[in-house]
């Protein structure tokens, strides 16, 4: 028996895996198309909005060898990688992480003597939070990548996009990340926190073939599901994307629901470099734009480095 589509806005279940374990894809169906006035892309095309709702559906889950120029292009872009790591503050959490010195609260009995002498040294009659002690402190992001595989991203955009997402994997070891794939429809190809194996994550991508229409701000929706229960100073987004929208509603109020978007934005072929600026300001982020793989490392040095 053939079950109604289910919508976006009220399926409850929108991650839950697929029973082939590769995560969830979100599909839409047609609607109504339209243009919207005074809009338009590199190229002179107006971008398009339209009504599509979606429907869950499985992850594609067939085998794929993944092409050695990919992992080439992701070990280049990690070697030049140089992301800064959050900063630390009074709101860190204990745990593993780097070796910081932090007033005593009854967790500790290794004492900082240098710092807790300056301190004392103005504190005749000390507290017991006045000793300064070294702990292992940790700030963990969660940082959400979102990689367009539409029609309009394949060949070599999907190669950059794939190496992107395989050196940042190693990366951002320390902190939660999650990947989803987008055209028309989108895909969870890694759960937000899920462990991360960085070439099986350049595997589970490339079984999405480049195929059909651009949904920008299906994607965004997605996001901010995932990052629901993340606090906002936590979470961040990132589009890997030509931003050539021509799927879905306009994706700028849900990119402006966001804590934080920036946009990675490929500009080999037709791309949207207006409405790329316009999401990363209505996310609070940067726009960075790359030509191949070698303009990558630098550009996520900058995105990075707030």
């Amino acid at each position: 028996m053939r079950r109604r589509p289910k919508q976006l806005t009220a399926d409850p279940t929108l991650f839950t895996p697929g029973a082939s374990g590769g995560g969830t894809a979100l599909r839409t169906s047609g609607g109504r198309r339209e243009r919207a006035p005074g809009v338009t892309r590199a190229g002179g095309a107006p971008a398009a909005f339209t009504d599509e709702a979606a429907t869950l559906v499985p992850a594609p889950p067939q085998p794929v060898d993944v092409d050695p120029e990919v992992l080439a292009r992701a070990a280049a872009i990690a070697t030049r990688l140089a992301l800064r790591r959050p900063r630390s503050d009074a709101t860190m959490r204990r745990g593993a992480g780097t070796l910081t010195s932090v007033p005593y609260k009854g967790g500790s009995d290794d004492v900082d003597l240098d710092r807790t002498l300056e301190v004392l040294a103005e504190r005749p009659l000390p507290e017991p939070e006045d000793i300064v002690v070294r702990e292992r402190m940790r700030t963990r992001r969660s940082v959400l990548l979102l990689v367009d595989l539409s029609g309009s991203m394949r060949g070599e955009r999907v190669r950059t996009a794939a190496a992107t997402v395989g050196a940042l994997a190693g990366e951002l070891a320390h902190d939660a990340l999650g990947v989803v794939a987008f055209w028309s429809d989108a895909a969870v190809v890694l759960p937000l926190g899920r462990p991360v194996r960085p070439r099986r994550l350049v595997e589970d991508l490339l079984r999405i073939p480049a195929q059909g229409l651009t949904n920008v701000a299906f994607p965004l929706q997605v996001a901010r599901r995932e990052l629901v229960a993340v606090p906002a100073r936590d979470a961040r987004v990132l589009l890997l994307s030509d931003c050539v929208h021509n799927a879905g509603p306009d994706p700028r109020p849900s990119a402006a629901a966001l804590p934080r978007l920036d946009v990675l934005l490929d500009t080999t072929g037709e791309h949207d470099l207006d409405l790329g600026r316009d999401l990363a300001r209505l996310g609070h982020g940067r726009l960075r734009t790359v030509r191949n793989h070698r303009d990558v490392a630098p550009a996520l040095t900058a995105i990075f480095r707030r």
